[in-house]
């Protein structure tokens, strides 16, 4: 198997960079923000009983934790989550293009819980927001005054007909999402395609998903990985775009699609993976006029996503508007307050809101959400809002990248102007990806960032 030759972030000889690198972002008002804590200071911590339970030890619910338990002194804080290792997702496509190892995305879920912060290690079975109270698998009931809920979202493989996660990186089928494990096999199942060429399939399902640059960015990465073993002219890239456009941003949409055209992917529009046939090699995509089928030498499986079942089967979904048909949380956009139970806040992928299922979303919405949560107890309501704000740093080829950051309304953000630019491939934005996003996530998580 080929190796991606680029420079290691991990090579000592690169840490003088990396601290130019991030002392130049410090530099600057905003970066200094995003690197720096975000927690506001205050003069002592707020002492109060109050019961707070967290559903879900991902990247939402352990910056929760870590945050009131700074901003909290004598809360009972309660994180309930089974899941013993904690995966850093924004790197599963690092792992899946050959750039990070697989254990780069592993790490320990307990060594985020902050001092004083109970976890419980168990799968909750019911949330009833009419009692105030969670059950756990073995059937504890944990009362609470309030509640978060991070549980992420589910992968729906058996959505597809025909798929089977047991397969991942065989036969030409890969799959990001999965696990770190299968971000590996499904690596290596590029890496076969890219030294022998054939047919290439990309794409994503219909409805919400977690960061939705995903598909778009390993279909470049899958280009650049063919032109440097030369054989991009022995393949041929289709992306199957579920809409007519192919990202929700129309700035971004356009500059995507003259970026495919450069490099000769073809789009096929309004294409939903509906079965595969991973013997044959053959994907079935539904569209507007019935189905499709399509021959694949290598397809990258992205997933249906929707809520979890104990979400699905609470009374904390929408009813109705386009969010409920997959269990979403119905949450006020701008605060991440649940619009039916006041003392239920929903973060993260879970949440009901028309951006907002990426790590760097998370990392804006916490502060939001505690604030709204500490004024209920000190009885000083806040005024702050969520404004959508979601980040895509979309690689475009190996050693470069375009930081996409936009928020509600579709307006481009820009958090280093002057430096980056939005809409340009860059090598700063592919360093940012690679070595400065993990660190602030990672300080995220401890409520530093």
């Amino acid at each position: 198997m080929s190796k991606v030759r680029l420079p290691d972030p991990q090579d000592p000889r690169m840490e003088p960079m990396r601290r130019r690198f991030l002392a130049s972002l410090g530099a600057m008002p905003l970066a200094a923000a995003a690197l720096s804590a975000s927690v506001p200071a205050r003069a002592e911590a707020l002492k109060t009983q109050a019961r707070i339970v967290i559903v879900g030890g991902g990247a939402a619910g352990l910056a929760c934790a870590s945050q009131l338990a700074a901003r909290l002194q004598g809360a009972s804080i309660t994180v309930v989550d089974a899941r013993q290792e904690h995966y850093y997702q924004p790197g599963f496509t690092l792992v899946a293009s050959g750039i990070k190892p697989q254990n780069y995305v592993v790490s320990s879920t307990g060594s985020y819980i902050p001092k004083g912060v109970t976890w419980v290690t168990e799968a909750v079975a019911e949330i009833d927001p009419e009692g105030n109270k969670v059950v756990t698998a073995s059937g504890k009931t944990l009362p609470y005054d309030f509640l978060i809920v991070a549980t992420g979202l589910e992968l729906h493989y058996a959505g597809i007909e025909g798929m089977d996660t047991g397969r991942i990186g065989q036969n030409g089928m890969g799959s990001i999402y999965h696990s770190p494990q299968a971000a590996s096999a499904t690596w290596q199942a590029l890496s076969t395609f890219a030294d022998k060429g054939g047919v290439g399939v990309f794409g994503r399902p219909a409805g919400e998903m977690k960061c939705a640059g995903a598909p778009l960015k390993y279909t470049f990465i899958t280009d650049d990985h063919l032109r440097r073993r030369k054989n991009r002219g022995k393949a041929e890239l289709l992306y199957m775009a579920h809409s007519k456009v192919l990202f929700g941003v129309p700035i971004v949409a356009e500059k995507v699609r003259m970026l495919f055209l450069d490099r000769g992917v073809k789009v096929n529009h309004e294409h939903v993976l509906q079965a595969i046939d991973l013997g044959k090699r053959i994907a079935t995509y539904k569209t507007p006029t019935g189905t499709a089928e399509q021959a694949y030498d290598f397809i990258n499986v992205v997933p249906p996503m929707r809520a979890p079942e104990v979400v699905r089967n609470s009374p904390l979904p929408w009813t109705e508007g386009p969010f409920a048909v997959d269990g979403w949380m119905e949450v006020d956009r701008d605060t991440l307050r649940h619009k039916r139970y006041p003392k239920v806040f929903g973060l993260g992928d879970i949440a009901g809101v028309p951006k907002g299922k990426t790590a760097a979303s998370v990392k804006w919405q916490v502060p939001v959400a505690l604030d709204h949560l500490i004024g209920d107890i000190s009885g000083q309501p806040s005024k702050e809002i969520f404004n959508g704000y979601t980040s895509c740093p979309l690689i475009t080829r190996l050693g470069q990248a375009m930081l996409i950051e936009f928020d509600y309304k579709d307006n481009l953000i820009m958090s280093f102007p002057g430096v980056i630019a939005p809409l340009e491939e860059l090598w700063i934005s592919w360093v940012m990806k690679t070595m400065a996003l993990k660190p602030t996530y990672i300080a995220m998580l401890r409520g530093r960032a």
